[in-house]
């Protein structure tokens, strides 16, 4: 939407360390189309990720704080909302499709093993809950339930990345997902982000416990990779009068991910209570 190159395996986190400013311009904008919550650019931001890219890990560390600062600065500048920090899965650190898949060849003690050092920067960065987003797979879901039981004090929304109706992209049900979180305290939200718009009112009917429901799917285009381009429609009226359905659903919490725009943000305002 601003013009920058997110071709890189660091996606947004580039931005961290080449144009901090546009990060902070793009969280201001959502904020002025009515967003009550930006998360930050510590989406694909891991130190693994950073000190691949050349730096050393304080370097990394402080890159991964800026994301939270710079969210915080634009929040300020509204007058109000709230920062969540984002913690993107372990495929957005391969930087090859696999969050899409869930297919890591890595053990949930693995991947809480590698999730640990940034969620400790994230827990004491100052923001005011973490997104734990885009979660395609069930031993990645058990491996951040035991990261909150580690850190009380943390307050977090969990949201899945889904295949279809019915399951995450591994193929869990995302009932039993959404189970390891029932009844936590420390959960204020559960449910799905970065899927087709057309599986999000089935996805919400199959997720219980309690917990209110939050839904921020992709644009409705479709990544054609063999062409490298965006295909289909992304029309935010529409997808203003689907936010109307997911509410009816039972979604308390909607929003948008990929190629959703300030725009977007304006039309589910004005379709929602």
């Amino acid at each position: 939407m601003l013009g920058a190159d997110l071709s890189d395996e660091l996606w947004s986190a580039r931005l961290l360390l080449e144009d901090p400013a546009l990060i902070r311009r793009a969280h201001a904008d959502y904020y002025a189309a009515g967003a009550d919550v930006a998360t930050t650019a510590s989406y694909q931001a891991s130190l693994p990720g950073l000190v691949r890219r050349g730096m050393d890990e304080t370097r990394a560390e402080r890159l991964i704080r800026l994301s939270v600062e710079l969210a915080g600065q634009a929040r300020d500048e509204a007058g109000g909302g709230l920062v969540a920090a984002s913690i993107g899965p372990y495929g957005a650190y391969l930087a090859n499709g696999a969050e899409y898949t869930g297919d890591y060849g890595l053990d949930e003690l693995g991947l809480l093993s590698w999730h640990r050092p940034r969620w400790e920067i994230l827990a004491s960065a100052g923001a005011d809950l973490m997104a734990c987003e885009t979660i395609p797979s069930y031993p990645e879901a058990r491996a951040l339930a035991r990261l909150l039981t580690e850190t009380p004090s943390v307050k977090a929304w969990v949201s899945f990345s889904c295949r279809d109706a019915a399951c995450l992209n591994d193929g869990t049900p995302i009932a039993e997902a959404a189970a390891l979180f029932a009844g936590n305290s420390q959960v204020v939200a559960v449910g799905v982000n970065c899927t087709a718009p057309r599986h999000i009112t089935g996805l919400i009917t199959k997720l219980s416990g309690g917990l209110p429901v939050v839904v921020y799917p992709n644009s409705g285009e479709t990544w054609d990779a063999a062409r490298g381009r965006w295909t289909g429609t992304a029309d935010p009226l529409e997808y203003g009068q689907a936010a109307e359905e997911w509410q009816r659903a039972g979604a308390s919490l909607i929003g948008g991910c990929c190629r959703t725009t300030p725009e977007h943000v304006k039309q589910i305002r004005a379709h929602i209570s």
